[in-house]
């Protein structure tokens, strides 16, 4: 079983990732890319905002970044990797719960891990560009564990709730984190054009919807593969 969980898991997560970072490469990063030509100006820009607030954008010329290039695309490559062979573990693991009998069902456990871990966070915490303003990273990243959370264990109980009232519990507990409410800057700026902004987080969601349903996809097919293989052996 964990042979058969880690098989999954590191082809799956694998194919994946490259699938990840080839969409990266050709549609995220160049607007990555254009939105970094406003963050490093040479001078430091003030932009105005609602409500007369100003917001001061200083940059550091001594943090590290990757060279464009091959250095971008293997930090890229490399991260990708870790996080979709991480994704994958999690689905080889749940499939020993509840094993697809199809391998198109694995596009459903996709789009479930696609809602959890993307389009929830992002209904609170939209993808930026550089040189956007953010709140408080822990307070950012304690939201986004507690939706990611919430959202699994109510997609959980609406798809295997027994009953209604479950089923109903577990629409509430996908609503709890938005009516909270994610952190947010004090005052909020760009620096890049709004337009631009409004096409990278089209570009994010597409990317990471089509990673999550290929992750979805490849790793039933594999683990049904190997599962017929130990049955036949």
């Amino acid at each position: 079983m964990i042979k058969r969980i880690a098989q999954t898991a590191g082809f799956s997560g694998l194919l994946a990732a490259l699938l990840l970072t080839l969409l990266q490469s050709f549609w995220v990063a160049p607007l990555i890319l254009q939105a970094e030509t406003f963050e490093s100006a040479p001078a430091t820009e003030v932009h105005e905002h609602a409500e007369g607030a100003v917001a001061a954008h200083t940059h550091d010329a001594e943090a590290w970044a990757p060279e464009d290039g091959w250095q971008r695309v293997l930090s890229t490559t490399g991260g990708n990797l870790v996080v979709a062979v991480g994704f994958a573990l999690m689905l080889a693991g749940l499939y020993t719960l509840r094993a697809p009998r199809r391998t198109a069902q694995g596009l459903l456990w996709g789009l479930a891990g696609y809602a959890t871990f993307v389009l929830a966070p992002t209904l609170g915490l939209p993808p930026e560009l550089p040189g956007t303003a953010a709140a408080d990273l822990a307070q950012r990243q304690t939201w986004w564990i507690g939706t990611a959370a919430s959202t699994a264990a109510g997609i959980a109980l609406i798809a295997f709730g027994k009953n209604w009232l479950l089923k109903v519990l577990g629409a509430a507990i996908l609503a709890v984190p938005h009516v909270i409410g994610a952190p947010q800057p004090e005052v909020h700026s760009m620096l890049a054009p709004e337009a631009l902004e409004t096409q990278f987080k089209i570009a994010s969601q597409l990317t990471n919807m089509a990673f999550w349903l290929a992750l979805g996809l490849i790793s039933a097919w594999l683990f049904r593969r190997k599962s017929e293989g130990r049955y036949n052996a």
